[in-house]
């Protein structure tokens, strides 16, 4: 399997308070070992980030980051995704273990054989996740539910996975290849 060389771990929210703390959208399986990780790399890999502390809140963490000390600092940070280096991620348990990152340029089919694109994104805007379809030659495509009705299948070595979409699905976009 394909391994990246990083993987998106969470995103800087607003300040919260005047003592620079921020919300913090984790996406770990338990939202609050995200401050295990040690390090963390900004997207564009110029700054390093490590937690002091992180607290649940309703939808979110509230975090302290070392060296943030003030709100100015704080906000400076608003939409600052955040990724940790894949060695330091544990293993996969079994084969059916996996992280969304590893699924990343896998190929959608149908049962038909009805190629769709490839997965570009896995999203989660808190209903669950979904899979961004792009067909060849775009960047962007359909959103898909990360579901078992939805994606009944995935085929890790072959780097695929078999889609069940809805009606009107890319109605347009995909082919019969």
């Amino acid at each position: 399997m394909v391994k990246r060389p990083r993987v998106l771990l969470g995103q800087i929210g607003r300040a919260h308070g005047v003592r620079g703390e921020v919300r913090v959208k984790s996406f770990t399986a338990d939202p609050e070992a995200i401050a295990g990780y040690g390090p963390l790399e900004t997207e564009d890999g110029t700054r390093t980030l490590e937690f002091a502390s992180v607290r649940p809140a309703k939808t979110m963490l509230i975090a302290a980051i070392k060296g943030v000390t003030s709100r100015e600092a704080a906000e400076a940070l608003n939409g600052a995704k955040f990724y940790v280096p894949c060695g330091r991620l544990p293993e996969e348990e079994d084969e059916e273990t996996f992280y969304h990152s590893d699924l990343l340029g896998f190929e959608a089919v149908d049962e038909a054989g009805r190629h769709y694109g490839v997965i570009v994104a896995i999203h989660d805007f808190g209903a669950g996740d979904l899979l961004e379809i792009a067909p060849k030659g775009r960047r962007s495509g359909e959103l898909l539910p990360f579901t078992a009705e939805f994606v009944p299948e995935m085929a890790m070595d072959e780097r695929r996975v078999l889609i069940a979409p809805p009606v009107g699905f890319m109605d347009e976009q995909g082919d019969s290849e």
